[in-house]
């Protein structure tokens, strides 16, 4: 199948990873008309289907597998592993939370304080509260946000600058 390989499963720091072919890699620049990370792909490892993006690191075009792509990733270095990859042309916007939403507008310090987080972090914070099950979970970890936004304890030991 074309967009088809295997390869090893090589670590950077504690990044498991895989090289793309150059081949398939032109092919996905093709597509997606861009040759700067990120570049989002989809595909299989091991026949299991994956989203993730496309990232250079260190002059090298890799794509990381994480836990959710390959169980126990981390211990399985040098494990040959095959992987169906192409690019991604899905829509991968990501919703906030109409109760985060209306909770950080209502407030001019976490509204400011929001716009000013970088893009991931922003998501990584509207992915945490879109992640929750319950009604008191969402809740209780959006007031937990809001109080971060207005610089009064941190999130995930993370402070407002």
């Amino acid at each position: 199948m074309k967009n088809s390989f295997i390869a090893q499963l090589k670590i950077i720091g504690i990044n498991p990873f895989v090289y793309i072919p150059e081949e398939i890699l032109n092919e996905i620049f093709e597509r997606s008309g861009r040759n700067k990370s990120p570049i989002p792909v989809k595909g299989t490892v091991n026949d299991k289907e994956f989203r993730q993006n496309l990232m250079k690191y260190m002059g090298e075009w890799r794509l990381y597998i994480n836990l959710t792509m390959l169980k126990n990733s981390p211990k399985r270095i040098g494990e040959i592993i095959e992987v169906f990859v192409e690019y991604d042309d899905s829509d991968r916007i990501i919703s906030i939370h109409p109760k985060l939403e209306k909770m950080i507008k209502e407030s001019p310090m976490a509204s400011e304080n929001f716009e000013k987080l970088s893009r991931s972090r922003r998501l990584e914070l509207i992915r945490y509260i879109n992640n929750l099950k319950t009604e008191e979970s969402i809740n209780r970890n959006i007031k937990k946000i809001l109080s971060h936004l207005k610089g009064e304890t941190d999130f995930f030991g993370k402070t407002i600058k």
